[in-house]
Protein backbone atom coordinates (compact mmCIF):
# COMPACT_ATOMS: atom_id res chain seq x y z
CA UNK A 1 0.00 0.00 0.00
CA UNK A 2 1.30 3.46 -0.83
CA UNK A 3 1.32 6.23 1.72
CA UNK A 4 0.13 9.81 1.36
CA UNK A 5 1.57 11.15 4.58
CA UNK A 6 5.23 10.91 5.39
CA UNK A 7 6.87 10.60 8.75
CA UNK A 8 9.93 12.72 9.64
CA UNK A 9 13.00 12.14 7.50
CA UNK A 10 14.77 10.33 10.32
CA UNK A 11 12.12 8.06 11.90
CA UNK A 12 12.74 6.81 15.39
CA UNK A 13 12.75 2.99 15.26
CA UNK A 14 12.49 2.75 19.04
CA UNK A 15 8.92 4.00 18.76
CA UNK A 16 8.01 0.73 17.05
CA UNK A 17 9.65 -1.60 19.55
CA UNK A 18 7.36 -3.31 22.05
CA UNK A 19 7.78 -1.90 25.53
CA UNK A 20 6.86 -3.33 28.90
CA UNK A 21 4.01 -0.85 29.05
CA UNK A 22 2.72 -2.17 25.71
CA UNK A 23 2.69 -5.73 27.04
CA UNK A 24 1.04 -4.60 30.29
CA UNK A 25 -1.66 -2.60 28.53
CA UNK A 26 -2.42 -5.22 25.86
CA UNK A 27 -2.32 -8.03 28.41
CA UNK A 28 -4.76 -6.26 30.71
CA UNK A 29 -7.06 -5.46 27.80
CA UNK A 30 -7.14 -9.06 26.56
CA UNK A 31 -7.47 -10.51 30.07
CA UNK A 32 -10.43 -8.36 31.07
CA UNK A 33 -12.15 -8.75 27.67
CA UNK A 34 -11.71 -12.54 27.85
CA UNK A 35 -12.97 -12.61 31.43
CA UNK A 36 -16.21 -10.88 30.51
CA UNK A 37 -16.57 -12.98 27.36
CA UNK A 38 -16.22 -16.25 29.27
CA UNK A 39 -17.76 -15.38 32.63
CA UNK A 40 -19.88 -12.32 31.92
CA UNK A 41 -23.03 -13.80 33.46
CA UNK A 42 -21.16 -14.84 36.59
CA UNK A 43 -19.77 -11.32 36.97
CA UNK A 44 -23.18 -9.67 36.63
CA UNK A 45 -24.00 -9.87 40.37
CA UNK A 46 -20.65 -8.26 41.20
CA UNK A 47 -21.34 -5.48 38.72
CA UNK A 48 -24.68 -4.77 40.38
CA UNK A 49 -22.85 -4.03 43.61
CA UNK A 50 -21.62 -0.84 41.95
CA UNK A 51 -25.24 0.18 41.42
CA UNK A 52 -28.63 -1.56 41.61
CA UNK A 53 -29.37 -0.13 38.16
CA UNK A 54 -27.91 -2.53 35.55
CA UNK A 55 -27.33 0.29 33.07
CA UNK A 56 -25.42 2.39 35.58
CA UNK A 57 -23.42 -0.65 36.69
CA UNK A 58 -22.55 -1.53 33.09
CA UNK A 59 -21.52 2.05 32.35
CA UNK A 60 -19.37 2.18 35.49
CA UNK A 61 -17.56 -1.05 34.59
CA UNK A 62 -16.91 0.13 31.04
CA UNK A 63 -15.74 3.51 32.28
CA UNK A 64 -13.31 1.93 34.74
CA UNK A 65 -12.06 -0.57 32.17
CA UNK A 66 -11.61 1.81 29.24
CA UNK A 67 -10.48 4.64 31.48
CA UNK A 68 -7.69 2.52 32.95
CA UNK A 69 -6.63 1.06 29.59
CA UNK A 70 -6.91 4.50 28.01
CA UNK A 71 -4.48 6.06 30.49
CA UNK A 72 -2.01 3.21 29.96
CA UNK A 73 -2.40 3.37 26.16
CA UNK A 74 -1.85 7.12 26.12
CA UNK A 75 1.25 6.76 28.26
CA UNK A 76 2.60 4.00 26.00
CA UNK A 77 1.80 5.74 22.69
CA UNK A 78 2.23 9.39 23.66
CA UNK A 79 5.31 9.93 21.48
CA UNK A 80 3.73 8.26 18.45
CA UNK A 81 0.47 10.18 18.97
CA UNK A 82 2.32 13.50 19.25
CA UNK A 83 4.36 12.78 16.13
CA UNK A 84 1.32 11.73 14.12
CA UNK A 85 -0.59 14.86 15.16
CA UNK A 86 2.32 16.99 14.01
CA UNK A 87 2.28 15.20 10.64
CA UNK A 88 -1.47 15.76 10.26
CA UNK A 89 -1.05 19.42 11.22
CA UNK A 90 1.14 19.93 8.16
CA UNK A 91 -1.80 18.88 5.97
CA UNK A 92 -4.94 20.16 7.75
CA UNK A 93 -7.13 20.07 4.63
CA UNK A 94 -6.21 16.45 4.03
CA UNK A 95 -7.43 15.54 7.51
CA UNK A 96 -10.60 17.64 7.26
CA UNK A 97 -11.58 16.13 3.90
CA UNK A 98 -10.34 12.56 4.17
CA UNK A 99 -11.83 11.69 7.57
CA UNK A 100 -15.40 12.15 6.25
CA UNK A 101 -14.42 10.43 3.00
CA UNK A 102 -13.09 7.42 4.91
CA UNK A 103 -16.27 7.38 7.01
CA UNK A 104 -18.44 7.34 3.88
CA UNK A 105 -16.32 4.53 2.41
CA UNK A 106 -16.79 2.57 5.63
CA UNK A 107 -20.58 2.98 5.51
CA UNK A 108 -20.72 2.00 1.82
CA UNK A 109 -18.52 -1.07 2.35
CA UNK A 110 -20.61 -2.10 5.35
CA UNK A 111 -23.82 -1.81 3.33
CA UNK A 112 -22.35 -3.84 0.47
CA UNK A 113 -21.00 -6.61 2.70
CA UNK A 114 -24.19 -6.82 4.75
CA UNK A 115 -26.26 -6.99 1.55
CA UNK A 116 -24.23 -9.97 0.35
CA UNK A 117 -25.38 -12.02 3.34
CA UNK A 118 -29.05 -11.38 2.56
CA UNK A 119 -29.97 -10.71 6.20
CA UNK A 120 -29.54 -7.92 8.71
CA UNK A 121 -28.59 -8.94 12.22
CA UNK A 122 -27.79 -6.68 15.15
CA UNK A 123 -24.96 -8.03 17.26
CA UNK A 124 -25.42 -8.46 20.99
CA UNK A 125 -22.64 -5.91 21.44
CA UNK A 126 -24.55 -3.32 19.37
CA UNK A 127 -27.87 -4.15 21.02
CA UNK A 128 -26.32 -3.80 24.47
CA UNK A 129 -24.76 -0.48 23.53
CA UNK A 130 -28.06 0.83 22.21
CA UNK A 131 -29.87 -0.27 25.39
CA UNK A 132 -27.20 1.43 27.49
CA UNK A 133 -27.51 4.68 25.53
CA UNK A 134 -31.25 4.71 26.08
CA UNK A 135 -30.63 4.94 29.81
CA UNK A 136 -27.39 6.93 30.04
CA UNK A 137 -27.28 10.58 28.90
CA UNK A 138 -25.21 11.51 25.86
CA UNK A 139 -22.82 13.73 27.81
CA UNK A 140 -21.67 10.63 29.70
CA UNK A 141 -21.55 8.29 26.72
CA UNK A 142 -19.63 10.54 24.31
CA UNK A 143 -16.37 10.61 26.31
CA UNK A 144 -16.45 6.82 26.64
CA UNK A 145 -17.67 5.77 23.18
CA UNK A 146 -16.24 8.57 21.02
CA UNK A 147 -13.03 9.65 22.76
CA UNK A 148 -11.56 6.92 24.97
CA UNK A 149 -12.84 3.72 23.36
CA UNK A 150 -11.61 4.44 19.80
CA UNK A 151 -8.16 5.48 21.05
CA UNK A 152 -7.77 2.26 23.03
CA UNK A 153 -8.83 0.12 20.07
CA UNK A 154 -6.63 1.96 17.56
CA UNK A 155 -3.68 1.58 19.90
CA UNK A 156 -4.29 -2.15 20.30
CA UNK A 157 -5.46 -3.19 16.84
CA UNK A 158 -3.55 -0.79 14.62
CA UNK A 159 -0.50 0.55 16.45
CA UNK A 160 0.45 -2.68 18.20
CA UNK A 161 -0.87 -5.34 15.81
CA UNK A 162 0.37 -3.59 12.67
CA UNK A 163 2.77 -0.78 13.54
CA UNK A 164 4.88 -2.78 15.96
CA UNK A 165 4.15 -6.41 15.14
CA UNK A 166 4.98 -5.86 11.45
CA UNK A 167 8.63 -5.41 12.44
CA UNK A 168 8.62 -9.16 13.09
CA UNK A 169 5.71 -10.51 11.02
CA UNK A 170 4.70 -9.84 7.42
CA UNK A 171 2.56 -6.70 7.31
CA UNK A 172 -0.21 -8.37 5.28
CA UNK A 173 -0.57 -11.03 7.99
CA UNK A 174 -0.69 -8.26 10.58
CA UNK A 175 -3.41 -6.45 8.62
CA UNK A 176 -5.54 -9.60 8.38
CA UNK A 177 -5.06 -10.28 12.08
CA UNK A 178 -6.07 -6.71 12.89
CA UNK A 179 -9.30 -6.94 10.88
CA UNK A 180 -10.30 -10.40 12.12
CA UNK A 181 -9.45 -9.87 15.79
CA UNK A 182 -11.10 -6.44 15.81
CA UNK A 183 -14.32 -7.97 14.46
CA UNK A 184 -14.21 -11.08 16.62
CA UNK A 185 -13.59 -9.18 19.84
CA UNK A 186 -16.83 -7.24 19.41
CA UNK A 187 -18.98 -10.38 19.35
CA UNK A 188 -16.99 -13.14 21.08
CA UNK A 189 -18.78 -14.66 24.04
CA UNK A 190 -22.05 -12.99 23.14
CA UNK A 191 -23.35 -14.99 20.20
CA UNK A 192 -22.40 -17.54 17.57
CA UNK A 193 -19.96 -16.34 14.95
CA UNK A 194 -21.93 -15.63 11.78
CA UNK A 195 -21.28 -13.56 8.69
CA UNK A 196 -24.30 -11.25 9.06
CA UNK A 197 -23.15 -10.27 12.55
CA UNK A 198 -19.45 -10.10 11.64
CA UNK A 199 -19.80 -8.10 8.43
CA UNK A 200 -20.19 -4.58 9.92
CA UNK A 201 -17.14 -5.06 12.14
CA UNK A 202 -15.12 -6.63 9.31
CA UNK A 203 -15.93 -3.64 7.08
CA UNK A 204 -15.07 -1.17 9.81
CA UNK A 205 -11.82 -2.97 10.64
CA UNK A 206 -10.82 -3.19 6.96
CA UNK A 207 -11.27 0.54 6.39
CA UNK A 208 -9.41 1.44 9.59
CA UNK A 209 -6.53 -0.84 8.61
CA UNK A 210 -6.43 0.67 5.13
CA UNK A 211 -6.34 4.30 6.30
CA UNK A 212 -3.76 3.46 8.96
CA UNK A 213 -1.34 1.92 6.46
CA UNK A 214 -2.23 4.37 3.65
CA UNK A 215 -1.32 7.37 5.80
CA UNK A 216 2.08 5.97 6.74
CA UNK A 217 0.85 4.15 9.87
CA UNK A 218 -0.63 7.31 11.31
CA UNK A 219 -2.56 6.07 14.33
CA UNK A 220 -4.14 9.46 15.01
CA UNK A 221 -5.73 9.54 11.55
CA UNK A 222 -7.28 6.10 12.00
CA UNK A 223 -8.35 7.24 15.48
CA UNK A 224 -10.16 10.27 14.03
CA UNK A 225 -11.96 8.05 11.51
CA UNK A 226 -12.92 5.56 14.24
CA UNK A 227 -14.10 8.37 16.54
CA UNK A 228 -16.14 9.92 13.70
CA UNK A 229 -17.85 6.57 13.07
CA UNK A 230 -18.73 6.18 16.74
CA UNK A 231 -19.92 9.79 16.96
CA UNK A 232 -22.24 9.20 14.02
CA UNK A 233 -23.60 6.08 15.72
CA UNK A 234 -24.17 8.01 18.97
CA UNK A 235 -26.02 10.80 17.15
CA UNK A 236 -28.08 8.24 15.24
CA UNK A 237 -29.11 6.34 18.37
CA UNK A 238 -29.91 9.40 20.48
CA UNK A 239 -31.72 11.24 17.69
CA UNK A 240 -34.03 8.40 16.63
CA UNK A 241 -36.78 7.11 18.97
CA UNK A 242 -36.12 3.52 20.16
CA UNK A 243 -39.30 2.20 18.52
CA UNK A 244 -38.36 3.63 15.13
CA UNK A 245 -34.77 2.40 15.51
CA UNK A 246 -35.99 -1.16 16.06
CA UNK A 247 -38.20 -0.94 12.98
CA UNK A 248 -35.32 0.35 10.84
CA UNK A 249 -33.03 -2.45 12.02
CA UNK A 250 -35.65 -5.09 11.27
CA UNK A 251 -35.95 -4.03 7.62
CA UNK A 252 -34.46 -6.67 5.33
CA UNK A 253 -32.44 -5.59 2.27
Amino acid sequence: MGTVLSTPAAPRPELYRFSRLDFTTAGLYVAVAALFAVAGELLAPLMLQLSPNPAVASYAVNLIFYGTIGVLALAAARHIAARDLRVLATRPWFTVLMVPAALIAMLVLTAVLVATTGTVQTSANQAGLQALMQQVPAWLMVPLVVIVGPFVEEYIFRHLLIGKLSRRVNIWICCVLSVVLFAALHIVGQENLSLPVLMPYLAMGAVLVFVYVWTGRNVMFSYFVHAAKNLLAVIFIYAIPPELLEQLQSVQP
